[in-house]
């Protein structure tokens, strides 16, 4: 049965209201309960979401192991095709699903919910093709014997994924554990539920029923029992470090793997040379300033050469003053809204703290919306500090805002030994026309997702994850799907 698509994201949000998806059916939470969800530009309440508690992970978590014996015993291309059809109805419906995910989260139409709902849509395809690279070994052991090894699913896999981007880090995790003949409980942020439940109803259409499960709710309430549960076999986290610690201590419990993608401060190194054209474009990319910097590669440090430092800064700052702030849902919006009242008090504390850093100045970018019915919106200007050091709170600490800091510098090993002296080690960039330069701050940059000369945003088939504390293993690639949602079974048969 096909879904005809919605494209009034308030009277869609309604519709969903109150809802988990288990075993292919809308049900309330066990409890009753709800909580609100609210439109970021204007404050005002556009819906509900089920408030999910242990009675419903055991529920979602019961039918996805049921359903799971089946499908693992489908021939991987056929589930392959499956999940590629996924892909192909899902891209029918790219605008409904940009629209609503522009009214809960915020995030401007044109310039990231459209285009995140499109990329939703290939994931499912391209992770769809790989179903006949699910292959064993053949293995020469010993010439009696025929030594084969075959990858197998791990069973019931729990996807918990963050608010800034749902859709895309949904789809990294899903449709990989499907393809690879698991079934998987989605737990979504409590600040962006809706437009998630939404893909999971338009994907049960096409899967079997309880292949496909979505729950809301809180992490102590939702996400503890979920990770918890004895029959979920693998868990794959994107959040703060903090809760991911949280999450990687359950599982060790179990002994149960774990995939873990946990943020970042990237840098972005600008040499003397570069394009500065290409190096300012890059920087606006990077920086993920549409996306109001919420955004765990965004390039938030930005080391620029002392030769081009102050005309770098001026070319960045009149690129984001053109930038128009507004509802999310005008298509002449770049930049929309923090998404919920205490994201937004951490990023204006973290504003207050660089006004205070000795020898920092504060550049603020871009207008503040002047519609009156955006008055109670969660809007921030972007801004810029110069004259920070690498070791100021600033330049440590994710902001996860739009609040970057540019730093001079002058010498090669200082800027690589700033560059890694963080934390975190998810994403990185080198801007130069100097080839042995590029190729030796690849090699020497501690981040699990470096780039030359640009600033692409996730890709499929690109493996993306980090080091550090940025977390454990890969996602968006082939590599992922085999080492993270299957295991290897070692087979031997005596020909004597």
């Amino acid at each position: 049965m096909s879904i005809t698509p919605e494209l009034d994201p308030f009277k869609l949000a309604q519709t969903l209201s109150g809802k988990h998806l288990i075993a292919g059916k809308f049900v309330a939470a066990a409890g009753g309960e709800t909580f609100d969800v609210d439109n970021p530009a204007t404050g005002a309440v556009i819906g509900t979401a089920a408030f999910g508690t242990k009675p419903d992970v055991d529920a979602a978590v019961a039918a996805a192991k049921a359903a799971q014996k089946d499908w693992a015993k489908l021939a991987a291309r056929q589930r392959g095709k499956l999940v590629a059809e996924c892909g192909r109805v899902l891209a029918s419906h790219v605008e409904e699903l940009g629209r609503l995910v522009a009214l809960e989260t915020g995030k401007a139409l044109r310039t990231e919910s459209r285009i995140e709902a499109g990329v939703l849509a290939d994931m499912f395809t391209f992770f769809g093709g790989l179903g006949s690279e699910l292959k064993g070994e053949t293995i020469p052991f010993n010439p009696d014997m025929l030594t084969v090894t075959v990858r197998e699913p791990v069973g019931v896999v729990a996807c918990i994924i963050p608010w800034n981007v749902p859709l895309l880090l949904m789809a990294m995790k899903a449709a990989a554990a499907l393809v690879a003949g698991n079934a998987v409980v989605v737990k979504s942020a409590e600040e962006a539920p809706l437009t998630v439940l939404r893909v999971a109803e338009i994907m049960n259409t096409v899967l079997p029923h309880g292949l496909f499960n979505m729950l809301s709710g809180f992490g102590p309430e939702c996400g503890a029992p979920l990770v918890e549960h004895p029959d979920v076999k693998k868990v794959s986290f994107t959040g703060s470090v903090e809760t991911g610690r949280i999450v990687y201590r359950a599982a060790a419990e179990k002994l149960i793997p774990v995939t873990l993608e946990l943020g970042g401060k990237s840098p972005m190194i600008v040499c003397a040379d570069a394009d500065m054209d290409q190096a300012v474009a890059g920087a606006l990319a990077g920086m993920r300033f549409t996306r109001q910097g919420q955004s765990c590669t965004a390039s938030s440090r930005l080391f620029v050469h002392e030769a081009i430092h102050d005309e770098f800064v001026a070319r960045v700052k009149a690129k984001v003053d053109a930038m128009v702030m507004g509802d999310p849902l005008d298509e002449k919006t770049d930049i929309g809204t923090i998404v919920s009242d205490g994201q937004l008090e951490r990023v204006r504390s973290y504003i207050k703290l660089g006004e205070e850093t000795k020898g920092a100045t504060k550049h603020t970018c871009s207008a503040m919306p002047t519609d009156p019915k955006l008055a109670k919106g969660r809007f921030v200007q972007p801004v810029i500090f110069t004259g920070l050091k690498n070791s100021d709170r600033i330049c440590q600490e994710e902001i996860f805002g739009p609040v970057c800091a540019v730093i001079k510098w002058s010498d090669y090993e200082e800027v690589i030994a700033q560059a890694n002296d963080s934390e975190y080690g998810l994403a990185a960039s080198i801007w130069t026309r100097d080839i042995k330069t590029a190729m030796d701050a690849t090699r020497r940059l501690e981040a699990g997702f470096v780039q030359v000369n640009q600033n692409l945003v996730v890709q499929p088939g690109l493996s993306y994850g980090g080091v550090k504390t940025s977390g454990l293993g890969r996602e968006a690639s082939l590599e992922s799907m085999l080492e993270h949602f299957t295991h290897k079974k070692t087979i031997i048969f005596n020909m004597k």
